[in-house]
This record gives structure tokens, sequence and C-alpha cells, in this order.
């Protein structure tokens, strides 16, 4: 599980979040949209939001935590301004996926999971981009890298971004 960033929302992100949950009735049956939302304004699941989604749906902390750590889609810590996603999916794996997130794992020096210490990646694996026929690939926001059979591409595309 992800560590909780706890950093203090400013006056803007608690009113965003405010705005959020009464845009959305204050019902708790509401909780995954509210964090969808919450999540898309603050671009990841901050502490005190969460706290704060769970008092204003009169919700356990707990629960809002649940929901917020069992969906893979939600981030508790901030994200890279440009998130790579590794395809594992079977042809990628036969094709070399190990050596792709490997290989940009090594370039950024960041382990998947991670983000660069200038924020700018995020690495990820994923289960399946569903472009088998370019494996092995990779996706930089929605934009897709694949045949990287040849790892030695995998810096060059990075530095484009």
């Amino acid at each position: 599980m992800s560590a909780i960033d706890m950093r203090p929302l400013d006056q803007e992100e608690l009113f965003a979040v405010d705005d959020i949950v009464a845009r959305n009735n204050r019902s708790p049956g509401g909780l995954i949209p509210v964090l969808q939302q919450v999540q898309t304004a603050l671009g990841y699941l901050p502490g005190q939001a969460l706290r704060r989604i769970a008092a204003s749906l009169n919700m356990p902390e707990a629960n809002v935590l649940g929901v917020a750590t069992f969906y893979t889609q939600f981030s508790l810590t901030p994200k890279g301004e440009h998130i790579i996603r590794v395809c594992k999916g079977t042809a990628c794996h036969v094709g070399g996926a190990d050596r792709v997130s490997e290989k940009v794992q090594d370039t950024l020096g960041v382990n998947v999971g991670g983000t660069t210490a200038d924020g700018k990646f995020t690495v990820t694996e994923v289960a399946c981009l569903g472009c088998c026929s370019l494996a092995p690939v990779l996706m930089i926001d929605d934009e897709v890298h694949g045949r990287l059979q040849n790892t030695d591409k995998v810096p060059g595309i990075l530095k484009t971004y």
C-alpha cells in the first residue's frame, strides 16, 4: 500500500474538495465519484482530503481509505507530470517487457511505482495496454511506443518528454 501524503491542503484545495462533495449531494453512495473528482482536481488523494471527505459524508475515515486503497485508479501520493505505463501482458512479457521496464527504471533512476525527484515521471507497470501487435510497448501519457525489443530506444523516447 502507498504511503499517504499528509501535507496540509491550502484554502483553494479545501474549497475544491467541499464543492465536489456538495455537488455529489453529500451521499455516502457517491464516494467513488467524489474520490475520482477530487483526484482529478488535486492530482491525487492527499490524507487531509480523505479525512475531509469522510467527515462530509459522515463516514468512518477507514471506510474512505479502504475504498481509496482498494481501487488501483486512486493514488495517495503525487504523480509525475508524465505517467509511464510499461505493458506486462503476455505478448509484451514474451517480447521483453522486463528489459523495457528495467531500462526505464535505470534511465530515470526510479523504481516501478515511484516518481522521479524532479516530479517529471511516474513509472508504473500495467497488465495490458491492448497493443499486442506492437509488443513490447510502453505508454507515456496517451502515446504508445512499441516494438521496443531493442531497449536502446527507450532513453531517446524519454528525452522527448
